[in-house]
Formats: structure tokens, C-alpha cells, sequence
């Protein structure tokens, strides 16, 4: 497998550091509201790329973090007249309902920065310990960027470059203007805060990704992730802060996802172009939204709009019928013995030459929409159980690795038995009693079909 490094800029081998074991750490969400669909696009890339592995064999650890204490988070608690840990508490559980609607694994560990204080002050007294951090006067701990020769090498620009160009809050405390806070020393009585060896306070933003991700995965990550929006200052300071306390390189393969836009404007609350994951699923399906992140290379950016949407949901019917059809024939004990073992093998290499290509779910859609294509014609002509149970395994394992295969939605027994009142409604030619039958069916979620080989009933999308 090739993977392009944000560090390097080129696609690299992908050799892990253990044979047979992968780690990942994924930056998450600051859980103060709802995710929106910016936020959307790497927890899918990033569960995308677990599963691929874990399909190739890897025993994967997989970690994404919580941002449970922030500025936004104080504010929006207070708003609400409750605590932080309220706030917070409530939004991770809002997070795991969105997160299961889109088909997003839960992550082997979501650490959250508000249970890691002792790891955090651990590390940032490392820094403080071998002069690359320094405590301000008020009990304000900061990263010294000078003290690091290395600083820029991720976004490839060099200190003085960064400060000639930075929109960086600037203050008397600081003594370099890229200089970051490592500890924010409490300034309100009311103030969520925490002890430590320079007063109480809570952790800064950077820090809480090194401490967490190094405490379940090692002082040297294999690959960690994130949105391009991460990639300085946020990355650039994970990478600092973290190689100048342990001496190791931090990170093997940089990963970044390209950017969002809404109707091709970038979105933000100004432009009114804010959406919510949680307001799009209240008119899509939700796997029609991940089937929309997947249609284009991840690292590149993508345009989110109401008519592709509309798209990728056509797309999954396609998917849905195809699956639909197969499991029809295999229920119909059909045996005209139709050989599928070459194309069944040249979908799966074809699938993992895509994959192997940068994590190419692009052109791995396409594999599968050409490998529906084929199956489309080949029982159009002639029916056979056995193989169509073959071609189902197949569909369904590459659905699975890309997080598009939806749990079978079981038929209740009442569906049932009013599409069989209504067949019989037909046979008797009561048309009125068969259609008012549809509309009822229609009305409870379902969807019948008529077709040569009998009725076929699903559920609406």
C-alpha cells in the first residue's frame, strides 16, 4: 500500500512499525454542539482507512480523542447556566448517535483531554525540564519555538516566514510570537481549571493530542490523520512539542483530508452554509452521505451540495436493488450454474489496486459499480442460487470495508402479511383493495415491487 505523507509531499510504501499491527490516531471533534459535515469528512476517511486495514489482516489500534474543555466550551456551558463536564458529557453521547448513523466505528480508545490532566502535566513538565517550554509569571506555560530548529518542517516554512506571515494572538507574556500555550493558568474564579506544579489551570489545545496519542500508541505513531485545516498550527505544534520531549520522530505518515465546500463557497456561519450532520440526516440517508465523502480522493477538496447528495442517494438504490435482486435469487433455489469466479476475481484485485493507491475509494466505488454492472446482466439472462450467493459475499465484503453496507432492516411479519392480502387483492382483480394495500404499506416505510419472479418488498430510502 502507498500512502501520501503531508510530511514528505510524495507517496510512500506504507511499512509499519510492527509487522501485522497499525496504529492511528485521528484528531476528533471539541464536542461543545452537533458535528458538521466539515467534520464529518475525516471521521470517514479515517474509520475508511481502519477498516481497509483490518481487511488486509493488520491488528489495528485506532484512537480518537475528545476535546472536552476549550474556550468555546466555557462559553457555551455558561450560556447554559450547567458545568463543562455537562456539556461535554452530553455532546459525546450526541457524537455516537451521528457517528453510528454514518456508519463510523467506534474508535479502540476516545480519550478525553479532561481525563488525561496528570499525562498533560506530565509531558509539559518534560519540556519545561529540557528548556523547551518556559512558566510565565501569572502560571501561563509556554512552547518555545525558537528552541526547536525543526519548527515549520511540517507546513515547509521556517520560522521567521511563519512569524512574518502569522495572524497569531500576540501578547506581553510570550517571548516569540509563534510561542504556544502549553497551560493557561485560571483568570476567572469560576473557571474550570486544574493544580499543577505552576498553579491551577487547564491544558492548551496542542497538547492534550501528544499526551493522549503517545499514551496509547508510543512515542512513534505509524500514521496519524486529521482535516488540512489541522495541519498548522495544530499538527505543526503536535510535532514540535512531542519529538522535543521524547527525541523520537513523532509520526511516521502525515494524512490530511482536503477541504469542504457548500454549493462551492467555503463554509461558515456568514454565508448561512453551516450544516449540521445532524440537519442533513433529517432528509438523507445516512449512508448516502458516506457513499458522497467516498466518491472523490480524500485528500482532495469536494463540493457539498443538495443535488449531489440527491446523486449518492440514487447511487445506494443502485446498490440496494443490486443486493436486493441476489437475495431474491438465492431465496429461489434457482440452479443454472453460472461461473462468476473470474470476475469475482478480478473485482477483488481490481478493488485492492485502487485502495493500494492512496486509499483510492473513488475508483474503488467505481470497481463496484462496475462489478453491479456485470451481475445486472449476467441474471438478467439466467437465474442460479448458488452463485448469486457467491456474487452477494463478494458485494457485500467491499461494501463492508468502505462502510456501505447497511444491517439488513428485517420485514415486519405486518408488512408481510398485507403484501400477500394485497397479491391476492390483485389475482382477484380487486384493484381498489390492492392499491389502498400500497398506500398503507407506502405509508409505514415500505416499498413493493412487482416483478416476474413475484413481489419484492424493502424498506424506503
Amino acid at each position: 500500500m502507498k500512502i501520501y505523507n503531508s510530511a514528505t509531499n510524495k507517496k510512500e510504501e506504507f511499512i509499519p512499525l510492527h509487522d501485522g499491527e497499525v496504529n492511528i490516531y485521528s484528531c476528533g471533534p471539541t464536542v461543545y454542539n452537533y458535528f458538521h459535515i466539515g467534520n464529518a469528512r475525516p471521521f470517514i476517511v479515517f474509520d475508511t482507512l481502519r477498516r481497509y486495514f483490518e481487511y488486509l489482516g493488520y491488528k489495528v489500534k485506532f484512537v480518537q480523542n475528545f476535546t472536552d474543555v476549550d474556550d468555546k466550551m466555557i462559553t457555551n456551558a455558561a450560556k447554559e447556566g450547567i458545568t463543562v463536564k455537562e456539556l461535554g458529557e452530553r455532546f459525546i453521547a450526541e457524537y455516537f448517535k451521528d457517528a453510528k448513523a454514518l456508519n463510523i466505528k467506534p474508535a479502540t480508545v476516545h480519550p478525553k483531554a479532561t481525563e488525561h490532566i496528570d499525562d498533560i502535566l506530565a509531558l509539559i513538565q518534560r519540556l519545561v525540564d529540557n528548556g523547551h517550554a518556559y512558566v510565565c509569571d501569572n502560571g501561563d506555560v509556554y512552547f518555545d519555538t525558537k528552541s526547536d530548529p525543526e519548527y515549520g518542517k511540517l507546513s515547509g516554512q521556517n520560522l521567521d516566514d511563519l512569524e512574518l506571515g502569522a495572524r497569531i494572538e500576540v501578547n506581553d507574556i510570550k517571548k516569540n510570537p509563534m510561542d504556544f500555550a502549553l497551560w493557561k493558568a485560571k483568570k476567572d474564579i469560576n473557571e474550570i481549571s486544574w493544580k499543577s506544579p505552576w498553579g491551577e489551570g487547564r491544558p492548551g489545545w496542542h497538547i492534550e493530542c501528544s499526551a493522549m496519542s503517545m499514551k496509547y500508541l508510543g512515542e512513534t505513531l505509524d500514521i496519524h490523520g486529521g482535516g488540512q485545516d489541522l495541519k498548522f498550527p495544530h499538527h505543526e505544534n503536535e510535532i514540535a512539542q512531542s519529538e522535543c520531549a521524547t527525541g523520537k520522530p513523532f509520526v511516521r505518515y502525515w494524512m490530511h483530508n482536503g477541504y469542504i465546500n457548500i454549493n462551492n463557497k467555503k463554509m461558515s456561519k456568514s454565508e448561512n452554509n453551516f450544516f449540521t450532520v445532524r440537519d442533513i440526516l433529517k432528509e438523507f440517508n445516512p449512508i448516502a452521505v458516506r457513499l458522497f465523502m467516498l466518491s472523490a480522493h480524500y485528500a482532495n477538496p469536494i463540493n457539498f451540495s443538495h443535488d449531489l447528495l440527491m446523486q449518492a442517494q440514487s447511487a445506494l438504490s443502485r446498490i440496494d436493488n443490486c443486493r436486493e435482486n441476489l437475495k431474491f435469487i438465492i431465496n429461489g433455489n434457482y440452479s443454472y450454474n453460472i461461473d462468476l469466479s473470474d470476475l469475482i476475481d478480478k473485482t477483488r484485485a481490481d478493488f485492492r489496486v485502487a485502495m493500494d493507491d492512496d486509499l483510492n475509494t473513488a475508483d474503488a466505488i467505481g470497481v463496484i459499480f462496475e462489478y453491479i454492472k456485470e451481475l445486472n446482466v449476467v441474471f438478467a439472462e439466467n437465474k442460479d442460487s448458488k452463485s448469486a450467493e457467491s456474487a452477494l459475499k463478494v458485494l457485500d465484503e467491499l461494501l463492508d470495508v468502505l462502510g456501505l453496507l447497511k444491517e439488513d432492516d428485517e420485514i415486519p411479519e405486518n408488512i408481510i402479511s398485507m403484501a400477500e392480502q394485497r397479491n391476492e387483492a390483485r389475482k382477484n382483480k380487486d384493484y381498489a383493495l390492492a392499491d389502498k394495500l400500497r398506500d398503507e404499506i407506502s405509508s409505514l416505510g415500505y416499498e413493493i415491487k412487482d416483478t416476474p419472479e413475484g413481489i419484492k418488498i424493502s424498506k424506503k430510502q
